[in-house]
C-alpha cells in the first residue's frame, strides 16, 4: 500500500509541476502597456492555487482508479468545502475552480457504482425500449428549442449570432460523421470541402449574378466532386496514413486559394458577397436598384434582426436536412456498406462489397454537407479569407464528432453546443478562457472516453426489441 501511495503522489507531483509549467505562461504573467512601454503583471498566486488543486485532483483520480473510492470522495468533499468557504482567494473563478474540481473528484469515486447500474439497465430490453424512446424524445425536444428560440425573452442578436455559429457546425459534424463516425474514415482536411463551398458561391455571386438558392446545389456539387477527386489517391490508405494524406489535401486548397489571385483575390478575400432574399426581397433598410425590401413586401418596420433571424431558420433547415438525409442513408444498402466498412474492410471484399465505390459515396456525400454549409457561411459573412479555413476548423469539427460520439446524431449536437458555446459564455473570464475550454475538454474524454452519446442505435436489426413481459 506504501509502494502504491508514493507512485501517486509522484504522479500527481508530475501532473501539477506539468500544469505549472504551462500554465506559467498562460495565467502566471501577461504583459500590459503601461504608456511608457510593455511591463509584467504577474498572477503567480492564482497559479499556485490552480497548481494546488491539480495536485489534490490527480490524486484523488488516482484513488479512484485503485479502488480508493471513499478517500477520493472524501478528498472531494474538502476540495468542495474550500471553494465555497469564505477564504479570500485571489479571484471568483478560483472559488468555482476549486469546488468544480471537489464536485468531479466525488463523482469520480461514485461512478463505477452509478455506471454499473446504468449499464444493467441499458442493456436489459426494457432498457434498450427506453433507451430509444428516450433519444427519440430528446431529439424532439431540441428540435422544439431550436425552433422556438428567435421567439425566446434570451434571443439578443448576440444570442442568435451565436445560435447560427452553433448550428453550422453541427451540420459540419453531421457531415463529417458520415465519413468519420459511419464510414470510419479519418478525415482531417474537412475545412477544404467548406471552403469549396464558400468561394463557389462567392465567385458565382459577385462575377455572375447568381442568387443564393441557385448557387446553393451547385456549390454542394462543387464540393462534393472536390470529395470524389481527394476519394481517388486514398482509396489503398488506412489509419495515420490517410489522416496524412487528408490534412495535406486540406492544406493544399487553401493554399490554392490563397496564392491564386487573379481568381480568389489571394489574402485580401472577397467581400460585399450578397446574402440570401426571400422572393427576391433583400433585408435591407434601403432597397438597391430593381429590388424590394422585406420589409416593404411584408408591410412590416424594418429591424436589423430579421435578417440574422432568417438567416437562423436557414441553417437549421439545412441542419434537419443533414440529418434526415444522413438517418435514410443509413437504412440503404449504402449506408450498412459504410458501417460494414468502418468495422472491417477485409471482411467487406470477402462479402462483395465494393470498397472503393463505398469510400467514394463517404467522401463525396461528406464533402456535398460541407459545400452547402460553406455557401451559407459565405452568404452570412458577406466576406470570406483564406484565413476562415485553417487547419483549425477541421480539428474543432473532428472534436465535435469524436466527443459527440462516433455516428451518434445527438450527440453531435450536444459536443457543437459545448465546444463552439462553451468559449463564448465563457468570454468574461478573460485569461481563464480557454482554461476553462480545455478542461471541459479533458473532463469529457476522462469521464466519457467514448463520446457524449456513446451507445448508438444499430441502423438494422435482426430481431425486433419487445418491451420485458410482452412475451
Amino acid at each position: 500500500m506504501g509502494a502504491r501511495l508514493s507512485s501517486m503522489l509522484k504522479d500527481a507531483g508530475l501532473t501539477a509541476f506539468v500544469a505549472a509549467a504551462l500554465g506559467i505562461f498562460v495565467v502566471g504573467f501577461r504583459t500590459v502597456d503601461v504608456g511608457r512601454g510593455l511591463t509584467f503583471d504577474y498572477h503567480l498566486v492564482d497559479l499556485a492555487v490552480a497548481v494546488v488543486t491539480i495536485f489534490f485532483g490527480r490524486l484523488g483520480l488516482s484513488l479512484a482508479a485503485n479502488g480508493l473510492r471513499w478517500p477520493a470522495m472524501v478528498l472531494g468533499a474538502v476540495m468542495i468545502a474550500v471553494g465555497a468557504s469564505p477564504l479570500q482567494l485571489p479571484s471568483g473563478f478560483l472559488h468555482w475552480f476549486v469546488a468544480l474540481g471537489g464536485v468531479l473528484l466525488v463523482i469520480r469515486g461514485a461512478w463505477p457504482w452509478a455506471n454499473d447500474a446504468m449499464t444493467a439497465a441499458a442493456t436489459s430490453p426494457s432498457g434498450v425500449a427506453v433507451g430509444r424512446a428516450g433519444a427519440k424524445w430528446s431529439g424532439w425536444l431540441l428540435l422544439a428549442a431550436a425552433v422556438a428560440m428567435p421567439f425566446t425573452p434570451i434571443a439578443d442578436q448576440k444570442t442568435m449570432d451565436l445560435g447560427v455559429l452553433i448550428l453550422t457546425y453541427v451540420m459540419l459534424g453531421w457531415g463529417l460523421n458520415i465519413v468519420v463516425g459511419l464510414a470510419g474514415l479519418l478525415d482531417l482536411g474537412y475545412v477544404a470541402f467548406y471552403a469549396v463551398g464558400a468561394y463557389s458561391y462567392a465567385l458565382l455571386s459577385t462575377q455572375h449574378g447568381l442568387g443564393f438558392w441557385t448557387v446553393l446545389p451547385l456549390a454542394g456539387m462543387m464540393a462534393a466532386l472536390f470529395g470524389v477527386v481527394l476519394g481517388f489517391p486514398v482509396l489503398r490508405l488506412r489509419g495515420d496514413y490517410l489522416a496524412i494524406v487528408t490534412l495535406g489535401f486540406g492544406e493544399i486548397i487553401r493554399l490554392v486559394i490563397l496564392n491564386w489571385f487573379d481568381l480568389t483575390n489571394g489574402p485580401a478575400g472577397i467581400g460585399s458577397i450578397p446574402g440570401p432574399t426571400l422572393f427576391g426581397a433583400v433585408f435591407a433598410e434601403t432597397p438597391p436598384p430593381g429590388k424590394q425590401t422585406v420589409s416593404e413586401m411584408l408591410g412590416i418596420p424594418f429591424d436589423g434582426n430579421h435578417r440574422l433571424i432568417f438567416l437562423y431558420y436557414i441553417i437549421l433547415l439545412l441542419a434537419l436536412i443533414t440529418n434526415l438525409f444522413t438517418q435514410r442513408m443509413r437504412r440503404l444498402p449504402v449506408g450498412r456498406a459504410w458501417e460494414a466498412l468502418r468495422e472491417d474492410e477485409t471482411a467487406c471484399r470477402a462479402l462483395g462489397i465494393n470498397p472503393t465505390n463505398t469510400k467514394l459515396t463517404a467522401f463525396a456525400v461528406g464533402a456535398m454537407f460541407a459545400g452547402f454549409a460553406g455557401s451559407f457561411f459565405a452568404a452570412k459573412q458577406r466576406f470570406i479569407s483564406p484565413e476562415s479555413f485553417v487547419f483549425i476548423e477541421s480539428a474543432i469539427i473532428l472534436a465535435i464528432v469524436v466527443l459527440g460520439g462516433m455516428g451518434s446524431q445527438i450527440g453531435v449536437v450536444l459536443a457543437a453546443v459545448l465546444l463552439i458555446g462553451l468559449p463564448e459564455w465563457f468570454r468574461d473570464l478573460g485569461s481563464y478562457r480557454m482554461l476553462a475550454f480545455g478542461l471541459a475538454m479533458v473532463l469529457i474524454m476522462v469521464f466519457r472516453p467514448r463520446g457524449l452519446v456513446s451507445h448508438r442505435e444499430p441502423s438494422l436489426r435482426l430481431h425486433p426489441v419487445r418491451p420485458a413481459g410482452s412475451g
